[in-house]
This record gives C-alpha cells, structure tokens and sequence, in this order.
C-alpha cells in the first residue's frame, strides 16, 4: 500500500465516462455512510475519462475533504483503476464498486456486517440483476459457472464489483490484465475466508455500458491464466513437463513398435508417416519440457524481482496533499 495512518473503510470506485452519475452516487454513498459510526474515505479513480467526469469529481472533492480523486493518465482498464485505489487506500476494510450507479451503497451495511463477522472477502450477488438477458445474463451465468467449476471457489456472481476486502488480503494481492473479477478466486491461495451475500443491483439510468460480448471471450482466456496461477504458478515444469512426457512416451512408444515391425516382421515404406509423427512428438515433448524449464526460472526471477506497475497516476488530489503527478 502507498498510503499510511488507517481509516475504517475505503470506498474504491473506478470512474470511466460516467458524469452524470457521479453527484448521485456520491450523494448516495454519505448517505449510506451515515448509517454506521466508522471512518471512511472515498476514492474515485478517473481511468481515462473523456466526458467530463474529472470537473465532476474535483467540484466534488473540494466541498468533501472526505473524498480523493486518483487520475490516471490514460485508460488503463478497471483492474489497474481498482489496483490504484487500492493501493492508495487507507481503511482496514476496502470496498469496490462501479460508478454507473447500479451498485447500491445501502449495501455497504450488510457486506462490513460480514466482515466483521471474521470472512476476508465478501462478494456480492447480483441475484435480481437489471440486464438483458441474452447478452448480459446468460454469458454471466456460463462464465461464473466455468470459474467457479475450475477454481473450486463456488460463487454466483464473479462479475459483481460491489465486494469488501480486509486491507491484509488486498495488500498481498498483484493484480493486472483483467484478473480484476477473479479476486476471490485468486485470494482462495492465501487461506482466505470468503461469502457471497445478495445484493441490489438497478437499472441503468445514465450513460453507456462498456460491456460487449468479447468481454466474456477475455473473461475465458482470463480463467486460464487463473488456473495457472492458482495450480503452477509456482511449479510450471510440472504442467509443461507433463505435456512433454506424455508427447515423448507417445513417440518413443510408436518408434518402439516401427522398430519391431521393421526389424521382426520386416515391413518398410508403409510405416515412414508413422516414423515421422513418432519424430515428432519426441521433439515437441522435448520442447515442452525445455518449455517448463524456461518458465521455472521466469518464475523465480519474477518473484524476486520488484512488482512492475499496471498503471501510471496524472495527480492525485486529496485534503492532504496538493495536486501532483508522477
């Protein structure tokens, strides 16, 4: 984290385009804050918007010193905006949600409750949720399906930004491409406690969504390299190896049996394809395994190296500090 002395709660919210919602939500989120004695910051992260959402946020923060506006220097996507919000943040429990105003703050409640209760994370369920159904729900309900199939972290609603965080999980958490969604699945590696809690989830009213259905291919690919991560990250050889032993017993299997057809029963020409792809899996597997080798020593020297930023910051402006950038 970036940031020291903590607060209660943070309130990390990515921004994209979206002015006209941004007076209601804050709004919205007081209000929500009013309802427990707990201190809180609000941090709004302008990941490259376009419309005007940045004034928004700067008339906003100078009549609350409450909130801190984070503006990235282009448009890095929603997992290097919440990165930055959280490593920026200074409560004990964070919580992320999205700024067009279908998340509700009067959830904030009931996901601190379960907090407190003793779970890391709490994610939120999108359980009655105000999207078409044939290009929002249904590819939701396959990939929360599929994930929660190949990480073994059973959940409804991966898609759901609303989810609260102890600060001691998120800290240890290096997050990029688009891992933003696989958070609980990727935190389940540290032992963690996780809940899922209904949620409200609302119409929207301002704006244009940034969902499309390449969205749910990334999400697929994303899953892949979660399951890395979650199963090799730390042992590729073991996954790469795999594939090469089997691929070289194949070939040396089928080199085997051209020999004894060649030598014992004295057959020629017609096993020469034969001879070929037995050449070439032995190749291939030993490819493969020079393949998790390579990806042995990549992986140590990642871990030892210092973590490369996702993203880079304009200026931050907060009651703290004066506007600056870096």
């Amino acid at each position: 984290m970036k940031t020291s002395g903590h607060l209660d709660i943070s309130i990390v919210i990515p921004v994209c385009n979206e002015a006209d919602n941004l007076s209601e939500l804050y709004n919205e989120i007081v209000d929500a804050c009013l309802g427990f004695e707990k201190s809180y910051e609000i941090i709004f992260v302008d990941d490259g918007s376009s419309d005007g959402s940045f004034p928004v946020l700067k008339k906003i923060q100078k009549q609350d010193p409450k909130v801190k506006i984070i503006k990235l220097r282009k448009n890095f996507g929603q997992t290097a905006a919440l990165s930055a919000g959280f490593d920026y943040s200074k409560g004990n429990i964070i919580i992320s949600m999205d700024a067009d105003l279908q998340n509700d703050p009067k959830d904030f409640g009931p996901l601190i409750q379960k907090i407190d209760e003793g779970y890391d994370i709490v994610s939120g369920w999108r359980k009655k949720r105000k999207d078409k159904f044939f290009t929002r729900r249904l590819p939701s309900i396959i990939a929360n399906w599929l994930i929660s199939q190949i990480t073994r972290v059973k959940l409804h609603d991966y898609g759901c930004t609303l989810k609260a965080f102890r600060r001691d999980v998120i800290r240890n958490l290096n997050l990029y491409g688009e891992l933003h969604r696989f958070i609980p699945a990727i935190a389940s590696n540290m032992g963690v406690s996780i809940a899922e809690i209904p949620v409200n989830h609302r119409s929207r009213k301002h704006g244009k969504s940034k969902y499309s259905l390449l969205r749910f291919v990334k999400v697929i690919l994303d899953l892949l390299t979660v399951k890395f991560l979650l199963s090799y990250s730390t042992r590729p050889v073991q996954i790469f190896g795999l594939f090469g032993l089997v691929s070289s017993s194949t070939g040396f299997a089928i080199g085997i049996y051209l020999s004894y057809e060649r030598l014992i029963l004295k057959h020629g020409i017609s096993g020469r394809p034969m001879l070929f792809l037995s050449i070439l899996l032995i190749v291939i597997g030993i490819q493969f395994i020079t393949l998790g080798l390579l990806a042995e020593i990549m992986v140590r020297a990642y871990h030892e190296s210092a973590n490369k930023k996702i993203y880079f910051i304009r200026e931050i402006i907060d009651s703290d500090s004066s506007e600056s950038s870096n």
